[in-house]
C-alpha cells in the first residue's frame, strides 16, 4: 500500500530510452531525423500527385492520400519532440503535451486499422464485383467512410488518453519510452488498472482484430474469384493493384502484433523501442516508396509533373 499513497505532485513526465544508453547518439539521431525529411518528402508528393493528376481522383488515391496525411501526422507527433529533446539535452513532456501526444497516436493507430481495412475492401469491390464499382465506392460513400474511421478512433483516443492521464501517478514519472504510450504510462499508475486495461483489451479488439478480419476476408474473395477466372494475365494486373497494399498490411500488422499481443515474457525495454521506432518512424518512410515504386500510374504522373 505504501507504493500506492506515494503519489507524485509534479507536472512532467521524464521520457527515457531511445537515445539511452546509445554508443552513437549523434549517428542514431542524424539517421531518424534523415527519415523523417523523407518522410516528409515522399508523402507531400504523394498528396500533390494525387491533387494534381485528374487521372488519380479514384476512390483508391483518395484513400491513399488518407494514408498519406496519417504517415505526415505519425512522424510530425514524435520527430520533431525527439529532435528537440535532444538538442536541448532536456527530456520531460508535461502531462497536458504528454496527453495530446498520446491522443494523436492513439487516433492515428484507429484510423490507420480502419484505412486499411477500407482499402481492402475497395479492392474486393473493384476486383470482384467491377460492375458495381461506381456505385458502392461512389465519392460520397468514400467521404463517409474515411470520416468514420477519423471520427470513431477520435472519439476511442479521447476517452482513453483523458482517462489514463488523469490516473494517479507516483513518484517515479520516468516513462521507459521515447512516447507518451499506454502500456508504459500504466505501469506508472498508483491504482488497480486492471479493469481500465480490460477496457482498453476490447478496444484493441473493435480497432484490430475486426478490420484485420475484414482485410483478411477481402482479400480471400479476392483470391477465390481470381483463381475461378483462370485468367493468368488478369490474376497478374489484379496482383500488381493489391501487392503495394498487402505489403503495406504486413509492415503495419506485422509490428502491432509483435508490440501489443506478443506475451509478456518476450517483451524487453529494447524490443518495444524499437517496434515502435518502426511502426512510428520506419513505416511512415516506407509506405509512399512502396506504392510509388508498384504502381504505375503513380511513377506515370510523376514523370508527368517533372515533364519526362
Amino acid at each position: 500500500m505504501g507504493r500506492w499513497t506515494n503519489q507524485t505532485t509534479g507536472t512532467d513526465f521524464v521520457l527515457l530510452r531511445l537515445f539511452h544508453n546509445i554508443q552513437a547518439p549523434n549517428l542514431l539521431f542524424s539517421f531518424i531525423f534523415l527519415m523523417f525529411l523523407v518522410t516528409l518528402t515522399g508523402n507531400i508528393i504523394m498528396l500533390i500527385l494525387i491533387w494534381l493528376d485528374s487521372q488519380l481522383h479514384t476512390p483508391m488515391y483518395f484513400l491513399l492520400s488518407q494514408l498519406s496525411i496519417m504517415d505526415l501526422l505519425y512522424s510530425s507527433t514524435f520527430v520533431p519532440k525527439i529532435a528537440s529533446d535532444y538538442l536541448s539535452g532536456k527530456n520531460t513532456i508535461s502531462f497536458i503535451c504528454c496527453g495530446i501526444q498520446l491522443i494523436l497516436f492513439t487516433t492515428l493507430c484507429g484510423a490507420e486499422c480502419f484505412l486499411l481495412a477500407v482499402m481492402a475492401y475497395d479492392r474486393y469491390v473493384a476486383i470482384c464485383h467491377p460492375l458495381c464499382y461506381s456505385v458502392l465506392m461512389c465519392p460520397t460513400v468514400c467521404a463517409f467512410m474515411v470520416a468514420g474511421t477519423w471520427q470513431g478512433s477520435l472519439l476511442n483516443a479521447l476517452v482513453h488518453g483523458i482517462y489514463t492521464v488523469s490516473l494517479p501517478y507516483c513518484s517515479s514519472q520516468e516513462i521507459h519510452h521515447f512516447f507518451c504510450e499506454f502500456p508504459a504510462l500504466l505501469k506508472l499508475v498508483c491504482a488497480d488498472t486492471i479493469h481500465y486495461e480490460t477496457g482498453v483489451y476490447v478496444s484493441g479488439v473493435v480497432f484490430f482484430l475486426i478490420p484485420l478480419s475484414v482485410i483478411m476476408a477481402s482479400y480471400a474473395q479476392i483470391l477465390s474469384t481470381l483463381l475461378r477466372s483462370g485468367s493468368n494475365l488478369g490474376m497478374r494486373k489484379a496482383l500488381a493493384t493489391c501487392s503495394s497494399h498487402m505489403i503495406v498490411l504486413s509492415l503495419f500488422y506485422g509490428t502491432a502484433v509483435i508490440k501489443y499481443y506478443l506475451p509478456k515474457a518476450y517483451h524487453t525495454s529494447e524490443l518495444d523501442e524499437v517496434v515502435s521506432v518502426f511502426y512510428t518512424i520506419v513505416t511512415p518512410m516506407l509506405n509512399p516508396l512502396i506504392y510509388s515504386l508498384h504502381n504505375k500510374d503513380m511513377t506515370g504522373a510523376l514523370k508527368k509533373v517533372l515533364g519526362w
